[in-house]
């Protein structure tokens, strides 16, 4: 189980300093979740995750449970003595996948659009590759085709099998898309398996285990209030705000004020798979704990680096005479020991060291970045 305090409440804003603490470590709050969805953070090593200052990680149910490794990963003790992390651990529920594989994938959109669409999803609708049923989602392996099924009781039994420390109740992601009709009946049935998840819990995870219980209702205000009444009525140890946030991140801010004012401030609250850079201090004003995104790690492996100088594209040739760190104001390894052109040098020549060394620049970057907020909210600066 769980342990939160909170330390500090901002008077300024909702921020909140806080830690969690668990029984694989402790996690200072505000914090980003580093993403590691099949057990690793992609390029690096885990005593280099935690090098770049990563207090937490979380990995991805859908995805181990595509390569059926939640027994392996079991008979190796759990994801901590499997992946060699000693520190905080959660997993998602798969529920993600279900808007990403699904009406995400037939429409072409994030969990915020970037643009206006065209396209809606409404009422009785299905996606092209998944069948969304009262008892759980059937998916199609991309990897066979075979028939993969999940629902509360499966989410649950292999996030158990999985050991992390925090674990998601199963729910559905919607669209950005999806019309106020689509939505209200998408929640009803995310929060009959939210109670369903809490039932098929067994004594052990229980003991072991943290369960959060998602908020959903998209950008629809009602819906979110709603959503946020009901799951914080439920005993779950802390909550996570899931799903899409409509058109713009406008939109964002205003449905997590909706929220957060209606979840108890004595649990943590996370939320799943926002954290680009601008959004940061945004979003811990907000009052939100923790929250997860694949944006240092995914655009590292795409050439991009964050700096104080804004972002970097390591594959234009301009930097391969470039002999300046990538930031100065940096102490990262990376920062200390390689050039711009060096760097620049490895992507124009297909070396894959190009990858870990970005991803691990922009881990650290990041958590710095967090670690500066927190100390201006301890400050009263936030």
């Amino acid at each position: 189980m769980i342990k939160f305090k909170i330390l500090k409440k901002s008077k300024k804003s909702n921020a909140r300093l806080g830690i969690i603490e668990t029984s694989n470590g402790s996690v200072e709050t505000p914090a980003l979740v580093t993403v590691a969805t099949q057990g690793v953070v992609k390029t690096l090593a885990s005593h280099e995750v935690e090098e770049a200052k990563s207090q937490m990680l979380i990995c991805n149910t859908y995805h181990l449970h595509l390569k059926q490794a939640e027994k392996i990963v079991k008979s190796a003790g759990g994801l901590h003595k499997f992946m060699n992390w000693d520190r905080p651990l959660m997993t998602d529920s798969g529920g993600f996948q279900v808007f990403s594989l699904g009406f995400g994938r037939d429409h072409g959109v994030g969990k915020i659009l970037k643009e206006k669409k065209d396209v809606s999803v409404s009422l009785g609708e299905q996606p092209k590759l998944l069948k969304i049923s009262e008892k759980g989602v059937e998916f199609r392996s991309p990897i066979d085709g075979r028939k993969i099924f999940l629902g509360p009781k499966e989410s649950m039994k292999i996030q158990e099998e999985l050991g992390a420390d925090i674990i998601f109740s199963f729910d559905e992601c919607t669209s950005p898309v999806a019309d106020y009709e689509y939505t209200k009946k998408s929640l009803a049935l995310s929060h009959k398996w939210a109670e369903e998840c809490i039932k098929a819990r067994s004594p052990k995870a229980r003991k072991k285990q943290a369960l959060f219980g998602i908020v959903q209702g998209g950008k629809f205000a009602d819906l979110r209030r709603e959503s946020a009444k009901f799951i914080s009525s439920l005993p779950f140890d802390g909550f996570g705000i899931g799903g899409e946030f409509g058109d713009d991140k406008k939109t964002m801010g205003k449905m997590l004020k909706v929220v957060l004012d209606d979840l108890p401030e004595e649990k943590p609250r996370h939320l799943l798979g926002i954290g680009h850079l601008e959004d940061i201090p945004e979003i811990i004003k907000a009052g939100v704990d923790t929250f997860d995104c694949i944006v240092p790690t995914h655009y590292a492996r795409h050439g991009t680096a964050f700096s104080s100088d804004g972002r970097l594209d390591m594959k234009q040739s301009k930097f391969l005479k470039d002999k300046k760190p990538l930031d100065k104001k940096c102490a990262c390894y990376v920062c200390k020991d390689y050039t711009r052109s060096y760097i620049s040098h490895l992507f124009k020549a297909n070396e894959i060291t190009a990858l870990k060394l970005l991803t691990f620049h922009n881990l650290y970057f990041f958590n710095s970045y967090i670690e500066k907020l927190r100390e201006d909210i301890k400050k009263g600066k936030l």
